[in-house]
């Protein structure tokens, strides 16, 4: 596998792989590792509507122009 890298990356990878006293290859090689694993153990999104799905529209008797009529706006905001 070849990957390119940017010349600012390449040499901070090179100071990293002599402090760590490993290879380069070594290094991109444990980082993308922990990548990986990170990326598997990371919770799924979940969006509201998917964690309050059942409450959506079990309500009744609101206006059914609240989204779009500017009277049910009056006084939103003042003090």
């Amino acid at each position: 596998m070849t990957i390119k890298i940017p010349e600012t990356l390449e040499q901070d990878l090179i100071r990293l792989s002599k402090q760590a006293h490993i290879s380069k290859s070594e290094l991109v090689r444990q980082a993308l590792q922990a990548f990986l694993a990170r990326g598997q153990s990371a919770v799924p999104f979940v969006s509201a509507l998917d964690q309050a799905g059942d409450l959506v529209g079990c309500f009744s008797g609101g206006p059914t122009d609240l989204s779009t009529n500017p009277e049910h706006l009056s006084g939103f905001g003042s003090v």
